[in-house]
């Protein structure tokens, strides 16, 4: 094959192949000039329809906008938000700690003695008051006992006695009446003893308390190991914690402590009684007492309690919801509403609870503060405010 034959070739092929593929869109071809003649056609309507539409419906549409601004007194075009009136409150500020609550009395219910148990005189769950009678331990035995040395008893006072007119007549000697007079003091200690020994077989409540579950019936043998059940005097309780060491120079007796424990929302208050200055070499801490007053009967023992012992406490702190502050750059701001409008005001904050934060100023007592809808708002934008507590 010639030269000049082989260059038209290699030149005339690619030119066929990109003709061939690039002419529909180009429209060289008729059929596909009118295919897509016709889609511009149907692109063409459907834009102008479009354009007339929306130009037929310009004047209803500025009628739509003219509407929302006559119906914006109404509630319609205004931002649906939530909201808190800032109020003063009680803040304390403090030394945090966690501690435990214990209580101010309990002990196990058990027996001094060996023996059968006759009755049991409480019910589960119940109060008792000091010397209540609990559980009753047979004691037939120590009753005749007792009986027989009250007779006893009874005779030799009556044998003293005339032992005593007959030593004041010189009838009889004074190591006899002396003897008489032993042996009469023997049985009264005797008597003394059954008393005391019957008394043990009877379990008392050593204090005021709640008394818990029962783990004997009648019949059950108990001895002095055997645990018949637990009294507890939650009257008042004891508020266990632990602090760092470095406080160890400070006035801690009688320091005020609010603290607060799961299943109650309120905040409870107790005050400081007693300190362990030892260190604990572990920890590096000092232990500390407070007392609650319990008599409500709120709390338990064993509950947990999240405190602050108090070292500065406020009455009339402004305190709003930590959501509601939003940080910008090197300050912080709040939402407000003024006049049914939102607006954006700069303010300075202090302590920090769990939920709530201090505004040390830029907030005035009775401002609605914000805590929702915040990205959405806009200097000036009207709002319609659901206030929540």
């Amino acid at each position: 094959m010639k030269k000049g034959t082989k260059i038209v070739l290699w030149t005339g092929i690619p030119l066929v192949l990109l003709i061939w593929f690039a002419g529909p869109r180009l429209g060289l071809w008729g059929n596909d000039l009118k295919k897509n003649d016709g889609v511009a056609v149907v692109q063409a309507q459907t834009q102008g329809q479009g354009a007339g539409n929306q130009q037929g419906q310009r004047p209803g549409g500025q009628q739509g906008q003219g509407g929302q601004q006559g119906q914006r007194p109404g509630g319609q075009g205004q931002l649906p938000v939530t909201g808190t009136i800032a109020r003063p409150s009680y803040l304390t500020n403090g030394i945090r700690s966690a501690g435990s609550l214990l209580a101010n009395e309990e002990v196990d219910i058990v027996s001094k003695v060996s023996g059968k148990v006759t009755a049991v005189y409480f019910r589960e769950g119940s109060k008792v008051r000091k010397g209540d009678l609990l559980v009753k331990i047979y004691d037939e035995d120590l009753q005749a006992q007792l009986r027989r040395s009250e007779i006893q008893e009874k005779m030799l006072s009556e044998k003293l006695e005339r032992q005593r007119v007959l030593l004041s007549k010189d009838a009889v000697s004074r190591e006899a009446f002396d003897q008489l007079q032993t042996d009469y003091n023997v049985i009264l200690a005797d008597i003394n003893l059954l008393k005391v020994r019957i008394a043990e077989t009877e379990v008392r409540a050593p204090f005021d308390g709640v008394i818990g579950f029962r783990y004997v019936s009648d019949g059950t043998y108990v001895t002095p190991q055997v645990k018949i059940a637990h009294l507890v005097d939650q009257s008042f309780l004891k508020l266990e914690f632990a602090i760092s060491e470095k406080y160890v120079s400070e006035d801690l007796m009688g320091k005020r402590i609010s603290f607060t424990t799961y299943g109650y929302p309120d905040e409870f208050f107790a005050d400081v009684y007693a300190v362990d200055y030892r260190i604990d070499e572990t920890t590096r801490t000092i232990g500390l007492r407070a007392r609650f007053d319990n008599r409500a009967g709120k709390l338990v023992p064993g509950m947990f309690a999240s405190l602050t012992l108090i070292t500065d406490e406020k009455t009339n702190a402004l305190q709003v919801p930590t959501e509601s502050i939003v940080p910008e750059m090197n300050e912080k701001k709040l939402w407000v509403v003024r006049n049914g409008r939102a607006d954006l005001i700069p303010v300075v904050t202090g302590a920090r609870t769990a939920s709530m934060i201090e505004v040390l100023s830029g907030l005035s007592a009775g401002d609605t503060v914000l805590t929702t809808g915040l990205m959405q708002l806009r200097p000036d934008m009207a709002v319609r405010v659901n206030i929540t507590e």
